[in-house]
């Protein structure tokens, strides 16, 4: 039997920004989260540009929380005249919001229209609260959204599929190291397709080291807003890529 899923409980910190009381952290930067959506995880990834003439791009992501990356990712591939024919954006989440507490994030946060209709076809999709995997199919079967309702180190084994692209958003590794271990890395590694790229709000050097043991190579960008600095990289093609400790 699977643990009991323990919602997130929606909170705001004086400056209207969402944050976890469980985790004592922010769901995004004060500076906006549809601007670090587009900053990291997007303009990180290469995206769009990575997925234009592919039939199916695949995005795994660690930490839905509201949602953001998912919504700016699905308004990206909208706008593009070159996109995939198959976008499919998985995502884990140990503690996911309710419905209601969704849209109360949203009404506080976004301000942009195209994106706030988004987020309301989202949240009247919105599956129950229950452990495991639940799929949501938007644009005619061309958008599948695969939330996973569970711990990290235990869904990743049990996926299958190929990640093209990587959004590791969960919170900060000193709040939260349990999804930044060695072995969250290395589970990541198998499930990635040749030239497989991540971006990351964090540049922790434990983060680092865990990517370079999973094979991943990482370089230093600019970071979001007041963030000194944020981490990009990919995993080389199989021919020459180290090989992650792989069951």
């Amino acid at each position: 039997m699977p643990d009991p899923l323990i919602p997130a409980t929606v909170a705001f910190r004086a400056d209207g920004t969402p944050y976890s009381p469980r985790y004592n952290d922010i769901y995004h930067s004060a500076v906006g989260s549809l601007a670090q959506a587009q900053y990291v995880f997007l303009q990180g990834n290469g995206l769009p540009g990575r997925w234009q003439q592919q039939r199916t791009f695949t995005v795994l992501e660690i930490g839905f929380g509201m949602g953001v990356n998912f919504l700016m990712t699905w308004a990206a591939w909208r706008a593009d005249s070159g996109r995939c024919e198959r976008l499919h954006f998985v995502s884990i989440e140990k503690h996911p919001f309710s419905a209601g507490d969704l849209r109360r994030a949203y009404a506080a946060t976004i301000d942009d229209q195209s994106i706030a209709a988004l987020a309301e076809t989202l949240a009247a999709e919105w599956p129950a609260l229950a452990p495991g995997i639940h799929q949501l199919v938007f644009e005619g079967g061309s958008v599948t959204l695969t939330l996973v309702f569970c711990d990290a180190a235990d869904a990743l084994p049990g996926l299958r599929l190929r990640a093209d692209a990587f959004y590791l958003d969960g919170f900060a590794p000193a709040k939260n190291p349990e999804i930044w271990t060695p072995a969250i890395f290395e589970s990541l590694a198998c499930l990635a397709s040749d030239g497989a790229t991540f971006a990351t709000y964090t540049s922790a050097g434990s983060v680092k080291r865990a990517l370079l043991q999973a094979g991943f190579q990482y370089r230093k960008a600019p970071g979001f807003g007041w963030k000194r600095a944020m981490l990009v990289g990919q995993i080389p093609g199989s021919s020459t890529r180290l090989q992650p400790l792989c069951e």
